[in-house]
């Protein structure tokens, strides 16, 4: 038996800014240190094993929602690059308005996992392949208890990956995600089966 913990890291300052994100890198803000305790509060909960670990995003906003969790939990934090969002090129850092003015929108019958709504962006083929990567390595270390801190639309192609899709059939994926939410990703010991226990659940946020 083993469970992944997706979270998304806390509120970041480019969320009320309304900046673009993407590598656009952005420390969190109060009410975002406020999510990532509650969140490593009920992660401490959750977590039945000794030997849990934690990964998460080397960008500063999830670093920083993992190294509250770390705290929580009592475990040092593993920053991996391939766990970051989408890159948006040109448009990180952008107002959000300057965002929905020049995004590219995808050409009739074209190819959406190659497609790339910005000069310099990632597609989502590379971050599938990235992120499936990362997912395959941190799973190979064998802990009962993985929690994973990474971003809005790169938890999309955790989650993916974790129930085996492959990434030429990523083109259309898109799951909820919302700042300090936790996914809970389940794999049973007799057969193997991967489930998705919870999705994006906000509880642990309210009061």
């Amino acid at each position: 038996m083993r469970n992944v913990y997706v979270v998304t890291h806390a509120q970041s300052l480019h969320h009320v800014k309304k900046r673009v994100g993407g590598w656009y890198d952005t420390s969190l803000t109060e009410l975002g240190n406020v999510q990532a305790v509650k969140t490593g509060r009920f992660l401490d909960s959750a977590i039945g094993s000794e030997n849990a670990e934690l990964f998460s995003s080397d960008l500063r906003r999830a670093a920083e929602t993992a190294e509250i969790i770390g705290r929580s939990i009592g475990r040092p934090v593993s920053l991996d690059s391939r766990l970051r969002e989408m890159s948006y090129g040109e448009a990180e850092g952008k107002p959000q308005i300057w965002f929905r003015e020049r995004i590219k929108p995808r050409p009739v019958d074209s190819d959406r996992l190659n497609h790339r709504v910005y000069e310099g962006a990632e597609n989502r083929r590379e971050v599938a392949e990235r992120v499936d990567a990362a997912l395959d390595d941190i799973l190979e270390r064998g802990a009962v208890d993985t929690v994973i801190v990474t971003h809005g639309f790169a938890s999309t192609f955790l989650v993916m990956a974790w129930m085996c899709v492959p990434a030429e059939y990523m083109g259309y994926c898109g799951l909820p995600s919302k700042p300090g939410c936790v996914t809970k990703l389940h794999e049973d010991d007799f057969f193997g089966n991967r489930s998705v226990d919870y999705l994006c659940s906000t509880a642990h946020l309210e009061g």
